[in-house]
């Protein structure tokens, strides 16, 4: 095998990657929304977790990348740890569907799939249709890298140490370590199992050797989540854990079957092909540990929690006043409503106040508790949103689902409050990273803005909380926030003007201009909570609902 042979060997295992990673990706924009819609809505069930996550890493091939998926949910608070471990152990079950493709043996399609895909490509008009092509090219992609590998490991017939090596290679330790890191070199289980398959179709790979590649394999596979989750939460880190354990206990399970019984024999009764051989192994290796562990779920979930200990402001992350088990009792559970809400607002409020200083101030040293409050804020968004949704389908008394309504579109808005928060301690963050400064004018003008925002949520969010907006109170906020809207269209022309004098600079200038839009949209929500405020009132004839510890202005 020369140097030619590696070169080759090296090309195909790039186009391999290249045409998983690309058929992936056609199938997850082909799909829009849909899948990340699945995985938030439908993972309440274990099993239902679970058989979404093997259907979504069928799609996008690849099970790093729907685990990975799953952290991101994980840090916005929109999916929980539990919910998550069922997903991940599906996510492993569906990435064998690239090993099942390579066994079914369809490479002399993809010369006519390349050809295929790129003209649809090249010139479809619509997104569908490029998102096919994308697919169709991705296929014949994938198919061509391996049997550009097959190839080129066709020299190896003739090294006897290598033929030796093969024959009496039966070493579990080493099968696993030399599968560990193969995958960990790859990163991808199903390009790592590609590998052993276009191996074996030169008939260099036999199978008492190869299952102690894949057990190794498997266990390679979690580096990339490991390394995704680095620096993350720690509900993304346990799910990295999570996904490990998963396969490590698979392996515990599989390496003395191996050892110890003629269980690979089993697979002769089925087929002689060693190709097959090889996706039936890795399918039973990841449907066998899923079914071993699924009914395990919590306990998964546990040992991540002992790996990465719970920290104390992981405690945010809960309802600290609604209680399910009273939601057929409407008084008691629109008190725990209001008070969420208040909690909610109040570190919305906190949140703007830290960003729109650090802004004036050019200080970021509350970035992470910005961050972390904001991911809380995002946890509260989502279960008090799915809370009203249950709570509206209970028999109500008169009026209470109006304020059901109300409620539901003030979290919508403060929620929206929060992510303009961020925006502004992202845009101090550029201009620190830039050495960019403000001018003492355009300052003064940012500063304007958030007190008129800040005086504006205050009396907006006391008002919907207390039932006490009166007609005039609305009229003068929303005058309020008429000021907010001339301010952003005076200041933009101020700086027009300073940009003109050579008075700024203008990356710095784009910055502030952003920044002024940032200002204004949160007087605009602001302004919807006036709305939403004066139609509480009138609702409950101004009677404060008995629930409020304080009041915010």
């Amino acid at each position: 095998m020369g140097f030619s042979n590696i070169l080759a060997l090296c090309g195909g295992l790039g186009l391999f990657l290249f045409g998983m990673k690309y058929m992936g990706a056609g199938l997850e924009l082909a799909a829009g929304p849909k899948l990340n819609n699945l995985l938030e809505k439908l993972t309440r069930n274990p099993v239902m977790g679970f058989l979404l996550g093997v259907f979504v890493t069928a799609c996008v091939q690849s099970s790093s990348a729907t685990t990975i998926m799953c952290m991101g949910f994980l840090n916005a608070g929109i999916m929980d740890l539990l919910q998550a471990a069922g997903v991940i152990l599906g996510a492993n079950v569906g990435t064998t569907m690239t090993s099942i493709l390579i066994a079914l043996d369809v490479s002399w399609l993809a010369p006519v799939c390349i050809f295929v895909g790129a003209l649809m490509q090249m010139f479809c008009k619509k997104k569908v249709q490029k998102y096919v092509g994308q697919i169709i090219l991705g296929f014949g992609i994938l198919f061509q890298g391996l049997h550009t590998m097959s190839d080129s490991m066709s020299g190896l017939k003739d090294i006897p140490e290598f033929q030796h090596f093969i024959a009496s290679a039966t070493n579990p330790l080493l099968g696993f370590v030399v599968g560990l890191i193969l995958c960990g070199v790859i990163q991808s289980s199903s390009a790592a199992v590609g590998v052993l398959q276009a191996l074996a179709m030169q008939g260099l790979m036999p199978m008492h050797f190869a299952a102690f590649l894949i057990c190794g394999i498997n266990v390679g596979s979690s580096i990339t989540p490991f390394l995704s989750a680095i620096g993350a939460k720690n509900n993304t880190k346990r799910a990295a854990v999570i996904y490990c354990v998963y396969n490590v206990i698979g392996a515990i399970i599989f390496i003395p079957i191996c050892m110890l019984t003629p269980f690979v024999n089993i697979y002769n009764l089925f087929t002689s092909n060693t190709v097959v051989q090889i996706s039936m192994f890795h399918i039973t290796f990841k449907l066998v540990t899923a079914l071993v562990l699924l009914p395990f779920v919590q306990w998964l979930v546990n040992i991540s929690y002992r790996v990465i200990p719970k920290k104390v402001h992981e405690n945010a992350y809960r309802f600290a006043y609604i209680d399910s088990k009273q939601i057929d009792a409407p008084s008691a559970t629109i008190r725990q409503l209001y008070k969420e809400s208040e909690r909610m607002g109040g570190m919305v409020r906190e949140n703007l106040v830290l960003a729109a200083e650090g802004m004036l101030n050019n200080d970021v040293s509350q970035a992470e508790k910005i961050r972390e409050t904001e991911n809380v804020i995002n946890f509260l968004n989502h279960g008090i949103t799915d809370y009203l949704v249950q709570f509206s389908g209970h028999s109500l008394p008169a009026h209470v689902p109006q304020l059901v309504g109300n409620m539901f579109h003030l979290v919508g808005d403060l929620e929206r409050i929060g992510d303009h928060a961020i925006n502004l301690l992202e845009k101090t963050e550029q201009c620190l990273e830039k050495n960019l400064i403000y001018s003492e004018e355009a300052r003064q003008e940012l500063k304007a803005m958030y007190e008129a925002d800040l005086l504006l949520f205050d009396r907006a969010f006391s008002g919907f909380l207390c039932h006490n907006l009166t007609e005039q109170d609305a009229l003068e906020l929303h005058h309020i926030e008429d000021s907010v809207d001339n301010m952003k269209r005076n200041y933009e022309n101020n700086h027009i003007k300073r940009l003109s004098n050579k008075q700024c600079a203008t990356e710095p200038g784009i910055i502030f201009v952003e920044a002024l839009h940032d200002f204004e949209k949160i007087g605009d929500h602001a302004d919807d909570m006036v709305f939403i405020a004066r139609k509480n009132a009138q609702i409950s004839g101004g009677i404060r609902p008995p629930v409020l510890s304080t009041d915010l202005a």
